[in-house]
């Protein structure tokens, strides 16, 4: 598996894993996700996802 990387350096071109923390906990989401300016999208969907991010790595089927 890959590195996770700062929220700060993610790209907009590619789908992303995306990992939050909540609560003290860390999460990785289960579905790629898509940077549309200052907020994030379900790749698949296209659906606005509701997350503050911390942290990504390249999304791998």
């Amino acid at each position: 598996m890959q590195e996770w990387k700062p929220i700060a350096t993610a790209p907009r071109d590619r789908d992303l894993h995306l990992g939050v923390i909540e609560d003290g906990e860390v999460y990785a989401l289960a579905f790629p996700c898509r940077r549309k300016g200052l907020l994030w999208v379900n790749a698949t969907t296209g659906k606005l996802v509701d997350v503050d991010p911390t942290h990504w790595r390249d999304w791998a089927e």
